[in-house]
């Protein structure tokens, strides 16, 4: 029985052995995953480049792209030793540059990343429509002609009885609209050039107006009907307003740490015109 028992144990010991590392040996960010010339890179290393890359990358299957990633950070490493440090003034400062960019950015996500609240949004949206006016929206159809001779002479036949969608289809230069009667659907201010929207906003409905002259050439307009423009709501303009609210946290952030530096700028005195010595950076 004693001798059954130790060889168990001496088992157990030995399965003990052979199995993987556990907890305090599963790998981390500073796990080396290869050395070049004794420099090591390490899981972290990769990890960090992986989410840097574009979507369509991270979907690749994963022994796909820890090969990819470990064999692109091996060979930029060999590519890096081989400068031996050397580098010139130029490469220097825009080595500095870089970092000083990549840096900055930084500061930039975090400032924009909490920015983006409930209360924000609904504040931005609160704000843009506070003084908001109501707006109309236009159902309109145009007939468009190279010269004023031309347009004239088929508002006559307006007059005289012919269909607008006919002419339209018959005539209009604009083929998109013209291949459905001159229809040009639902639109709002701002979205056509300011001498046909202004002819559109005076137009009684159902009257033919024009010629209107624009960069495009002569219209004949025809107003069908009319509607009160629709509000858009928070949600249809949930990207634009974040949007806003990150860059306006940004220039805060921005203002703060300018205000906060003792900045000189000496350079300003100098001559514009030196950016374009790029003989300096070798002296």
């Amino acid at each position: 029985m004693a001798k059954t028992m130790q060889f168990l144990a001496g088992a157990v010991l030995a399965l003990g052995l052979a199995l993987p590392g556990h907890a305090e040996d599963a790998p981390t960010a500073a796990t080396v995953v290869a050395t070049v010339n004794g420099k090591t890179i390490t899981l972290g290393h990769m990890i960090a480049a992986r989410e840097g890359l574009p979507d369509q990358y991270k979907s690749l299957p994963p022994d796909v792209l820890y090969k990819g990633l470990l064999d692109q950070l091996v060979q930029q490493t060999v590519l890096e030793q081989s400068l031996d440090g050397k580098l010139t003034p130029t490469q220097t400062l825009q080595l500095e540059n870089e970092t000083r960019g990549y840096l900055s950015n930084i500061v930039i996500q975090a400032a924009a990343a909490g920015a983006v609240t409930d209360e924000a949004l609904k504040a931005a949206y609160d704000a843009r429509f506070k003084d908001a006016k109501p707006q109309t929206e236009y159902h309109a159809a145009h007939i468009l002609v190279d010269s004023e001779e031309k347009a004239n002479d088929l508002k006559k036949q307006l007059e005289g009885g012919a269909k607008f969608d006919e002419l339209a289809k018959a005539n209009s230069t604009d083929t998109g609209s013209g291949a459905n009667g001159g229809d040009l659907g639902w639109f709002g201010p701002g979205m056509m050039v300011k001498p046909f929207e202004d002819a559109v906003v005076a137009a009684p409905v159902g009257t033919v107006v024009g010629p209107i002259k624009t960069d495009f050439g002569y219209h004949l307009i025809l107003v069908s009907e009319t509607r009160a423009a629709k509000q858009p709501t928070l949600e249809d303009l949930h990207d634009e307003l974040a949007s806003e609210i990150q860059q306006k946290a940004v220039e805060a952030k921005v203002e703060e740490l300018t205000k906060a530096a003792k900045i000189e700028k000496p350079g300003e005195k100098l001559d514009p015109a030196l950016l374009t010595k790029t003989e300096l950076l070798d002296k």
